[in-house]
């Protein structure tokens, strides 16, 4: 047996699996109520958003709109439930696999599926340069988490992402500093009555959706309560040089692919790239040091913020 999305396309059973394990807490018939629905004739249909598709002469910031546009019409995932398990120590190539998964069932998306999403359909737009930028915020007594795609063209910073708040999620590459941007995103708390506690910045994602490098999600750890305005200021444009050398200087040798992985079981970078940084004791932590642990994995069953 199988279910279908809202467009009517097969899913596999094992992700509804994965839902009802969540939504049966909450309601126990939720599963039958969800049959009867599915199997009503009368519901109308609902469209299924369409993939953006550009022609080669089309610019970079109506390419990024056309992507904004799309993941906000998959709408926002009110429900409380995840419908895509995304462990961020994934290769690049598998989370490449689910963003394709999402296009497909076209259901609801938080916002680090978002990003994910962003970097999938952003990947052949290669002199645009992508980021992690990860912010945590405290109200009323608690701490909320947000993550957004940061995006630099020609020099011009702009973010892509989803939220349930219009200001925190797409900012078009208008900003000319990284600071600008970081700075634009705190005001938007403000207006929230949010106040921003730490920002995370990542290094940029590679455009081979082949790759199984990691991406590196939290290149440097930007502790708001440790720093001044201005050391916050250096350190957002000391990262944003950083971004610059690595990109100016390449990579390396290219990321190992499927195919290369299958030929060499522990692919060895060479003197050329020093500029990958494999573990977390390497990471500059402008303001805070966070504790080594290599064999930590990321437990996303927390991550859901939201404003």
């Amino acid at each position: 047996p199988f279910f279908v999305n809202r467009g009517g396309l097969p899913v596999d059973e094992p992700t509804w699996e994965r839902m009802w394990r969540h939504v049966g807490r909450i309601h126990p018939e939720g599963q039958l109520v969800a049959q009867r629905i599915r199997g009503a004739a009368d519901l109308p249909k609902i469209p299924i958003p369409s993939v953006p598709a550009f022609q080669p002469s089309t610019p970079i910031p109506e390419r990024l709109e056309a992507v904004q546009r799309y993941i906000r019409e998959l709408q926002y995932n009110h429900t409380g439930t995840q419908f895509f398990e995304i462990k961020k120590s994934r290769p690049l190539t598998g989370l490449m696999d689910l963003a394709k998964e999402m296009t497909k069932e076209a259901l609801p998306i938080k916002c680090l599926e978002a990003v994910i999403l962003g970097i999938y359909l952003t990947n052949n737009m290669t002199t645009l340069d992508r980021f992690p930028i990860s912010f945590k915020t405290h109200f009323s007594g608690n701490y909320f988490r947000h993550i957004v795609l940061g995006v630099n063209f020609g020099g011009r910073y702009g973010a892509l992402g989803i939220s349930r708040r219009e200001e925190l999620m797409y900012k078009a590459p208008v900003f000319r500093t990284l600071s600008e941007l970081i700075f634009d995103f705190e005001e938007a708390y403000r207006r929230c009555w949010h106040t921003l506690k730490k920002v995370k910045l990542g290094h940029c994602v590679s455009h081979d959706p082949h790759s199984v490098e990691q991406i590196e999600w939290k290149h440097s750890i930007l502790d708001l309560d440790k720093l001044t305005r201005e050391d916050f200021r250096k350190e957002l444009e000391r990262h944003a040089r950083d971004m610059r050398l690595k990109i100016g200087k390449g990579t390396g040798p290219p990321s190992p692919t499927k195919d290369r992985k299958k030929d060499v079981s522990s692919p060895q970078r060479g003197q050329a790239s020093p500029h990958r940084r494999n573990s977390r004791g390497d990471r500059r932590p402008s303001g805070e040091k966070k504790p080594a642990d290599s064999k930590a994995m990321p437990d996303l069953n927390g991550y859901q913020i939201r404003v």
